[in-house]
């Protein structure tokens, strides 16, 4: 009797251990799928086969792959290969940023910014801006700068405008160094300072942002020709130091 019921111990134990083995092997090979289809997929859209990445994308996102899912946010966004569908993104963009993806967190913030997919929230786009920021995203950051700068979703303070515009401009965003231009250019959270207006409208000007141009010699009208001179110098030496310590 006892011999019998050891055997059928044995046998429940091999058993269980087939069960987890085969277990872990469908697993193993779930991850490889969705490694295939996600890496498939960059190589589509790389390709500008949208409609292949579309699908690709979904076999992963299906999975819960948050990168997958974010990916298939911007093909819906975008309309590349697929109809365009702000709503659709924007199920994606979620599902991606409650995982805690970065720029899923930060595409969702603009969703509800800009009302597109979703109904106009400035509260929820402060509450995903803020998320992203804090991983240090440097748009986030910006955006979220803008946010406390014109006081929407959030009480207007123009220090911690500042304060996340320095963040997102040490990074090398454009629209935040133009901003923070904008802010000593009219004493905003900061001492009204010409010089440093000058420095930031132009390093905002060499990435790219028109307006910085015409910001920066409408304040140079305002300026001393050694003031000018200053704020070059300022500009040339922030690019070294890669915008740190600006």
């Amino acid at each position: 009797m006892k011999r019998t019921l050891l055997k059928i111990y044995h046998s429940l134990i091999l058993l269980t251990l087939k069960r987890l083995l085969l277990t872990i092997s469908m697993s193993c090979l779930m991850t490889a799928v969705n490694a295939a289809s996600m890496d498939d997929g960059v190589a589509a859209y790389n390709k500008g086969d949208y409609e292949e990445a579309a699908k690709l994308y979904r076999l992963s996102a299906a999975q819960g792959k948050a990168g997958a899912q974010y990916n298939l946010g911007v093909i819906h966004d975008n309309g590349l290969g697929v109809t365009q569908d702000y709503k659709e993104a924007v199920k994606w963009y979620r599902l991606s940023a409650e995982q805690g993806h970065v720029r899923a967190q930060k595409k969702l913030g603009v969703m509800y910014d800009t009302g597109e997919g979703v109904t106009q929230d400035y509260k929820e786009a402060v509450k995903w801006y803020r998320l992203a920021a804090a991983q240090g995203n440097a748009s986030a950051q910006s955006n979220l700068g803008v946010m406390y700068d014109n006081g929407k979703g959030v009480t207007q303070d123009y220090k911690e405008a500042v304060k996340l515009y320095r963040l997102a401009s040490a990074k090398g965003d454009a629209s935040a160094q133009f901003n923070l231009g904008v802010m000593y250019d009219n004493g905003k959270g900061v001492t009204q300072d010409y010089t440093s207006a000058h420095m930031w409208y132009n390093l905002a000007s060499a990435a790219g942002v028109a307006e910085g141009a015409k910001k920066r010699n409408l304040v140079a009208t305002e300026m001393t020709p050694w003031q000018i001179e200053k704020a070059q110098d300022m500009a040339r030496a922030c690019q070294e130091k890669d915008f740190n310590e600006c």
